[in-house]
């Protein structure tokens, strides 16, 4: 019965000193790598385009964020006033038909 004991812990020992071996063999497991400044500077972008989008919806929204976040953040749309206004400046000194065709090509655009 002591011989029974003694290969059993003996037994043990061996089988618990083998795992430690291949434990300290094996290579060891890499934590991931901390979020980098990049990940950061997407949250933050993320962020402030979600910001700029309040009021948008379906499509619209889509091609908004997609542009903001890829950093091609649509230019805004100019109201007709101000559209009249820019047009003007550009026509200068034309006049009659060439400041008429000029006027409609710009206002459409």
């Amino acid at each position: 019965m002591k011989s029974m004991l003694t290969l059993t812990l003996a037994g043990a020992f061996a089988v618990a000193a083998s795992l430690s071996f291949a434990q300290g063999t094996a290579p060891a497991t890499t934590a991931p790598a901390p979020a980098t400044k990049s990940a950061n500077s997407q949250q933050e972008r993320m962020k402030e385009c979600n910001a700029k989008a309040t009021g948008m919806k379906g499509d619209e929204h889509k091609e908004f964020m997609s542009a903001c976040l890829s950093g091609k953040e649509p230019a805004k749309k100019m109201t007709q006033q101000e559209k009249m206004t820019y047009c003007n400046k550009k026509a200068g000194d034309m006049k009659g038909d060439d400041r008429k065709k000029f006027m409609s090509d710009c206002l459409k655009a």
